[in-house]
């Protein structure tokens, strides 16, 4: 992002190419058998959208916990969107109820939460400087970074996007899209869609719902946003850095402010996931879900609350993420044959 001029632009496109070869992508590869010689990595260029001065974010034309079709699930903050895909920021969400789009006299929206958007990325100015995050003013923090109309607008972009893709396919493809809005002139802008790939991807006849069956349950430690619907018990590991990776414990419940792609050998390991900010649209969300790994987001103060080695509850049943101090509670599984 706010590449200038034709030096930064070729090199831009070499460290394109040169993503090709890092730990992350060789370990990718290695994992799905794909031959390493065999790849190949275009570029597409675009337009810089003034969203430094607007907003952007994410969404998805199914809800990403339950796979419900009918509904567009988009997440918003202020700011260049990294910050949504990265879960640096615990966004604004809205949902969206497909089939009243195209009814007029309706209020398609079924729900909006105000996230806390606690960064916003801008443009960055210097020699090597393309982008940096700042503290998000308070007062954009207490109103929603998009209007009603705004959204109802993405939203119908979104679902003409789906129809193209599964007409295209001859099969129903949810997507997984991302947006912008130019702060400069008001206007959005689609900048990707590719298709979803959890929800899209399952097709269990099979489903397990769990619930915590102690009657006199102590108040929760912290809360957040819940990904899946398992409870788990476990012990806490606090990763506060990349550079401490290597001290993960295997079958611990990961703690830490985010996650990125280089995280992933070792949420593959974990038992759940925890981070301070982050939702539901997220980089730990959409693993944990991939992983089928219980997750809570944006809890705000997991790595301070929770404590390395401690004991805990991890609770997803009921579509609020509670952790509990551990106790000889019990959790009962119940499947259900659809």
């Amino acid at each position: 992002m706010n590449i200038r001029g034709d030096k930064q632009l070729i090199q831009a496109c070499k460290d394109c190419y040169a993503s090709l070869f890092t730990d992350r992508a060789i370990t990718y590869r290695t994992h799905h058998g794909f031959d390493h010689t065999e790849v190949a990595l275009s570029i597409g260029i675009q337009q810089m959208v003034r969203s430094d001065r607007g907003s952007s974010g994410v969404m998805f034309t199914l809800d990403t916990e339950t796979g419900y079709p009918d509904v567009i699930l988009v997440n918003s903050n202020w700011g260049l969107g990294e910050n949504v895909v990265q879960g640096t920021v615990s966004p604004d969400e809205y949902l969206v109820y497909k089939p009243s789009l195209d009814i007029d006299g309706t209020m398609p929206i079924l729900r909006k939460h105000l996230g806390k958007k606690e960064k916003t990325m801008i443009l960055a100015r210097g020699a090597g400087a393309t982008t940096k995050n700042i503290e998000t003013p308070s007062s954009r923090k207490r109103r929603f970074s998009l209007h009603d109309e705004d959204v109802l607008l993405l939203a119908k972009w979104a679902k003409t996007i789906e129809e193209h893709y599964s007409k295209c396919r001859n099969v129903s493809t949810p997507m997984d899209i991302e947006w912008a809005k130019d702060g400069k002139t008001g206007q959005l802008f689609i900048v990707q869609a590719r298709p979803e790939t959890v929800q899209a991807r399952s097709s269990s006849v099979e489903m397990v719902t769990y619930s915590l069956t102690e009657s006199n349950l102590p108040r929760p430690l912290i809360e957040g946003t819940s990904v899946g619907q398992k409870i788990i018990h476990g012990e806490v590991c606090v990763i506060n850095d990349v550079h401490e990776l290597s001290d993960f414990r295997a079958g611990c419940i990961l703690v830490s402010e985010i996650t990125d792609p280089d995280w992933v050998p070792i949420m593959r390991q974990a038992a759940g996931i925890v981070t301070d900010h982050g939702g539901r649209t997220c980089h730990a969300a959409i693993v944990s879900r991939e992983l089928g790994i219980p997750a809570v987001v944006g809890t705000g103060v997991g790595t301070e609350i929770l404590k390395d080695g401690q004991k805990i509850t991890l609770c997803c049943d009921g579509g609020d993420g509670k952790f509990y101090a551990y106790t000889n509670s019990y959790v009962n599984s119940y499947i259900h044959y659809i």
